[in-house]
């Protein structure tokens, strides 16, 4: 049933992957609510594939890499939701899209090698920690994501190669404050799930893992702080978004599952 569920979802967002492919082909773009209701459907499907995997469990489902892709996805699409009406925002969809897909895409790639019982009692901290960290990390990949359409803009403004789809982009500013705040609430998240972790005692006993977890939460802190007071323009925070979320994607093997057995 689970995999039905994340097969549809993932069905959805490939609608939306191809509609955006097809708009960037052919320079146009019109707003289309089909495709915003496919995006809607397959956060649906998600959440509805991660209550049922969680009913079966017992547990927040991040027991594996497959899970954990699918959780960063659905954070990915719930921030989009969230902040995407409020900024008109409704192309960060289109390119949110094709990220989600792949993700998704990688998840069902995967074996799902969940334990047919796990062994340990559930966690809440570690559970928590879990969750809001990819949660955490599903604000940095939005505002990675804005940053692309950021510095997509600028370019066409500066070339002066205006194509049908820059008409349709939201205000340059618009985008720039949204890659702000997402960095930030991520900032805020990241630094509650490291709290928790700290919490655990044993979670970081491991001073790599340390060390590159809390790397990630200071690069963050420094660019949400530098873009706070004006150090560095919109521009650099943008490139800042992109470059700091490829380095993330690393640190997701550095996540630990709730299992408590072993580490991504």
């Amino acid at each position: 049933m689970d995999r039905l569920l994340l097969a549809i979802s993932t069905f959805c967002f490939l609608f939306g992957f191809a509609y955006t492919m097809h708009a960037l082909g052919a320079r146009v773009y019109k707003t289309s609510r089909l495709n915003f209701f496919a995006i809607l459907s397959g956060f649906l499907c998600q959440t509805a594939f991660l209550w049922h995997r969680g009913q079966t469990l017992g547990r927040c489902p991040l027991t594996n890499r497959f899970e954990v892709l699918v959780f960063l996805s659905w954070s990915m699409v719930l921030f989009y939701l969230l902040i995407g009406p409020a900024y008109r925002l409704s192309l960060l969809g289109a390119f949110t899209s094709p990220l989600v897909f792949f993700f998704q895409i990688g998840a069902l790639l995967l074996v799902d090698d969940v334990p047919s019982k796990l062994k340990l009692a559930p966690n809440g901290w570690l559970e928590m920690h879990a969750a809001i960290s990819v949660v955490a990390y599903g604000a940095f990949a939005l505002a990675g994501v804005a940053g692309v359409m950021y510095l997509a803009q600028e370019r066409q403004l500066k070339t002066h190669h205006i194509h049908s789809i820059f008409y349709h982009l939201p205000p340059i500013r618009d985008l720039a404050v949204a890659n702000g705040r997402l960095i930030i609430a991520g900032f805020a998240l990241l630094t509650v799930g490291l709290g928790t972790g700290f919490k655990l005692g044993s979670m970081f006993t491991h001073s790599p893992l340390t060390a590159w977890s809390v790397g990630v939460w200071v690069l963050y802190g420094v660019i949400a702080a530098m873009g706070r007071v004006h150090r560095i323009s919109p521009r650099r925070v943008a490139w800042l978004s992109v470059t700091a979320f490829s380095l993330v994607l690393l640190t997701l093997g550095g996540l630990r599952f709730v299992t408590e057995k072993a580490t991504l």
